[in-house]
């Protein structure tokens, strides 16, 4: 049997759409919350309760909320359709993806296993961290999630409360030790759409300042997020052209868990974009969201997600986004865990 994990779709199901995709997406929005009115269940129908429940359950996990069932939407239903214990959890390929995942790599680093990131994907470090925690515990050591090893995790479950995932902990660790400038840092810059002389400018600014930057302009987000991965990058900054009231910087965040490093730079780039752009955001802030978006869950290192916005504001001020953006990732490298009023 072909694992959830990699079920090809076709063209994104749409409101107005009706037939049996329709009836499975109303079957996964139920198993994940957020059941559909029974007129358009019965009917089989992509009405306007299915696109608010749509995007009520885009919003809850972190991706973008237009409405559409997309490639990343489905992905994340099906995986919200797995519970710890539902099903073994071993290293596989394709890597298994889904809530029972991100589960058991919280409980694991809630216990002091470092599964790595709480990403819901079950790597080399969640099997890692699965052996060890089997070998501590006197079970079979096969580096398989089964029974006998839930059983355990459930039966410890109560001395990790309230603890801090050890995942986080490392990664506090890894930015306290880096070196305070960009020389010679790694920095992946990627860039969707329209972006393309904002993402030159900047990258010139980075360079300047000494940084070893790679340009990423695959317009699949995976394929970024995997290149950044080879390129053992420090840091991860896209940028994309949206047509929305104002900028959002995304960063990586997921139930029980956020990349700290992320959170700092989102914050600092925001504080970049809204002294070139305040003038044109109408009294609004410039708003900065944890979301589980591919480019964000797949990178390893701390990674932000720039959309500018408006667009008629962002091209004129391209030169000045550049500089002050540079000048946003070198202050976080000065002092990766610091806040942007630091």
């Amino acid at each position: 049997m072909v694992p959830d994990e990699v079920i090809p779709i076709g063209d994104p199901l749409r409101p107005g759409d009706n037939g049996e995709g329709v009836r499975d997406l109303h079957r996964r929005l139920d198993t994940a919350g957020h059941p559909v009115s029974a007129d358009e269940v019965e009917a089989g129908h992509f009405g306007e309760d299915t696109v608010a429940r749509v995007a009520r359950f885009q919003a809850e996990r972190g991706l973008h909320e237009h409405g559409l069932v997309d490639e990343h939407t489905l992905s994340s239903l099906i995986e919200a359709g797995h519970r710890l214990g539902d099903r073994h959890l071993y290293l596989h390929a394709p890597m298994l993806r889904g809530d029972d995942v991100a589960d058991l790599q919280l409980r694991l680093g809630s216990l002091g296993f470092d599964a790595g990131r709480i990403d819901g994907i079950f790597g080399p470090d969640s099997a890692g961290a699965l052996r060890d925690f089997q070998h501590n515990s006197g079970l079979v050591l096969d580096g398989i999630a089964g029974a006998a090893t839930v059983r355990a995790l459930r039966h410890l479950a109560g001395r990790a409360v309230g603890t801090t995932p050890v995942a986080l902990v490392r990664e506090l660790e890894r930015l306290r030790r880096s070196r305070p400038d960009l020389d010679e840092r790694r920095i992946a810059l990627g860039h969707f759409g329209s972006c393309g002389a904002l993402a030159a400018a900047l990258s010139r600014g980075l360079r300047t300042r000494g940084a070893n930057v790679v340009a990423l302009d695959h317009p699949d987000d995976t394929t970024q997020a995997a290149t950044a991965n080879r390129f053992e990058a420090e840091a991860y900054l896209g940028l994309r052209i949206e047509n929305l009231p104002g900028p959002e910087v995304a960063y990586f965040a997921t139930e029980g868990f956020h990349s700290e490093g992320g959170l700092r730079l989102a914050q600092r780039c925001a504080t970049a974009l809204a002294q070139v752009l305040g003038d044109h955001l109408e009294g609004t802030e410039v708003v900065v969201r944890g979301m589980r978006i591919p480019i964000l869950r797949r990178t390893r290192m701390p990674a932000v997600l720039c959309t500018l916005a408006p667009p008629a504001a962002v091209v004129p001020a391209t030169a000045e986004i550049a500089e002050h953006l540079s000048v946003a990732v070198a202050d976080w490298a000065a002092d990766p865990t610091a806040g942007p009023d630091a």
